[in-house]
């Protein structure tokens, strides 16, 4: 039950609130440093807990629960640390950029709900290959925002960040709407 894969799936969730912790002071690059390093080592860990599970023949129903839920929670948390604005200092996402967050945001949500349904009526949802490019561009963007927040004098780095953000979102809407179509196919 408690196998490495498990175990490292465990790890990504109770980094979340040090990663928010990380991220809460906005005048604080050191903070943002530390927390683009502890991202990284959380999309490490996200990469090889499922790699040592289907190479070691472990995938367990406690990891086929867990690690999407981890991956929700990582991904709505950055977000509402990224978005939101503290002691009125401009937010890495803001303005017309909230835009792609929420829509990231409410398809992480909604397509959660959707897989919930269908397991529900013994029908799965197998993860598209454009999904997987939406994720990447998702984690990158989230990762340059975050560095973004460690070196403000590099407007580059927010840059990358909300191009990637802005392209997540594009991909985000095209994979949502493929799923919704393969969903509604098995809706009374």
């Amino acid at each position: 039950m408690l196998a490495l894969p498990n175990l490292l799936t465990l790890s990504r969730i109770v980094a979340v609130p040090m990663l928010v912790a990380l991220l809460w002071r906005p005048h604080w690059p050191a903070g943002f440093a530390l927390a683009f390093a502890l991202y990284c080592l959380m999309g490490i860990t996200d990469y090889f807990d499922g790699y040592l599970a289907r190479a070691q023949g472990a995938v367990s129903r406690l990891g086929v629960f867990l690690d999407p839920i981890a991956d929700k929670i990582m991904v709505a948390a950055v977000i509402l640390m990224l978005v939101g604005t503290r002691h009125d200092d401009p937010a890495l996402i803001g303005g017309v950029h909230l835009i792609a967050a929420l829509v990231i945001l409410l398809r992480e949500i909604a397509v959660s709900g959707l897989r919930e349904f269908l397991a529900g009526i013994q029908v799965s949802l197998p993860v598209s290959k454009l999904a997987k490019w939406k994720t990447t561009l998702q984690l990158v963007a989230f990762g340059a925002l975050i560095l973004a927040g460690a070196v403000p004098e590099q407007a580059w780095v927010k840059d990358v960040g909300l191009a990637c953000l802005w392209s997540a979102a594009a991909l985000t809407l095209v994979t949502g709407w493929d799923y919704l179509r393969v969903g509604l196919k098995h809706m009374d």
